[in-house]
């Protein structure tokens, strides 16, 4: 019978049990795929803990690459034997077999390997809406300056190169020099270790007293209200996380004195609530790491028993690109 990994209880990584699962034919509308590799999200973490409630049992895992085993009916894009990747609701990737809905499934490129699509799905459509989709009411324009927290992550480090071939100056947050180190090496303009210096003073400093068009913050809590004070008049504040705990409620008459700015709370679910909408950005997606622009690197791995061990890792912050586990 296929193993899968599923909580019994909200908790800590503990909680993550390895359990058989029995696995059917897929229904109208869905697919029955074989997982090669499995990544690993924040997301899982906030699913876990249950600060993104769902119901008991649940199966995690949001992101997932292998080879489709059968189709329902009703689906028309995938076949038996496609190689195929995904970054999908509802949770379920952290498993050796599963059946799911067909709409956020894609065929895989030859030329990307699965474990890299395990590693990119999730985490490199959300750099595309971001960076193509969630710009501020005056638009970016190559040379313009954004602030992205936790540079050197998954997501980060996708963000740093493609921000680079969009002629972005990207000014990169990270908790060490060895991040900051990375994400330079990975297209950053600028790095700032938020551990020794004042993130807000740097920025300032680094765009000549004006600050950023755009901040992408996916730490929450501890960098919310400084990263505020980084953006220009009619700024955008783009919250797409909360790695460091929920921001609290805040008066929205904060954001006159402070320029007039926009705020938006994005969620990768909305861009992709449609087939048409998927296949669309993931083909940008996979344009940008055919073509050699984007590099994806898996910096870590783990077989599918060892969940717990990686979710302390990612929690730790011991982790940098992105990290998949192995079926």
């Amino acid at each position: 019978m296929p193993r899968a990994i599923q909580i019994r209880e909200f908790g800590g990584p503990e909680k993550l049990e390895l359990v058989d699962l029995p696995v059917g034919d897929p229904g109208p509308g869905e697919i029955r795929i074989r997982h090669h590799a499995c990544g690993l999200n924040f997301i899982d973490v906030y699913q876990r803990t249950g600060l993104y409630p769902n119901a008991l049992p649940l199966a995690l895992g949001m992101e997932g690459a292998g080879v489709v085993e059968a189709v329902g009916e009703g689906v028309a894009h995938l076949r038996p034997g496609d190689r195929a990747a995904y970054a999908a609701n509802p949770p379920g990737a952290y498993s050796e077999l599963r059946v799911m809905p067909a709409k956020n499934v894609v065929r895989l490129p030859d030329g990307i390997p699965f474990d890299t699509a395990a590693g990119m799905m999730l985490k490199g459509l959300t750099v595309q809406y971001l960076l193509k989709k969630t710009r501020p009411v005056e638009g970016l324009e190559p040379g313009d300056f954004v602030l992205f927290h936790a540079a050197a992550g998954g997501v980060g480090l996708i963000a740093c190169q493609w921000a680079r071939a969009l002629g972005l100056q990207l000014i990169g947050t990270a908790g060490s020099a060895e991040k900051c180190r990375l994400a330079l090496e990975h297209g950053a303009a600028h790095a700032i270790d938020y551990s020794k210096e004042d993130f807000v003073a740097r920025v300032k400093e680094i765009t000549g007293g004006r600050g950023v068009k755009v901040v992408y913050d996916s730490v929450g809590k501890d960098t919310f209200e400084k990263s505020l004070d980084c953006l220009r008049p009619f700024g955008l504040m783009a919250s797409f996380g909360n790695a460091s705990g929920p921001v609290p409620p805040f008066a929205p008459g904060l954001l006159g004195p402070k320029g007039s700015l926009y705020l938006t709370r994005q969620t990768l679910f909305t861009h992709i609530a449609t087939r048409e909408s998927t296949q669309a950005m993931a083909e940008e997606l996979f344009a940008v790491v055919v073509s050699g622009a984007v590099k994806i690197r898996i910096d870590q791995r783990y077989a599918l028993a060892d969940v717990a061990q990686a979710h302390r890792d990612l929690e730790s912050r011991r982790t940098t690109g992105s990290t998949v586990l192995v079926p």
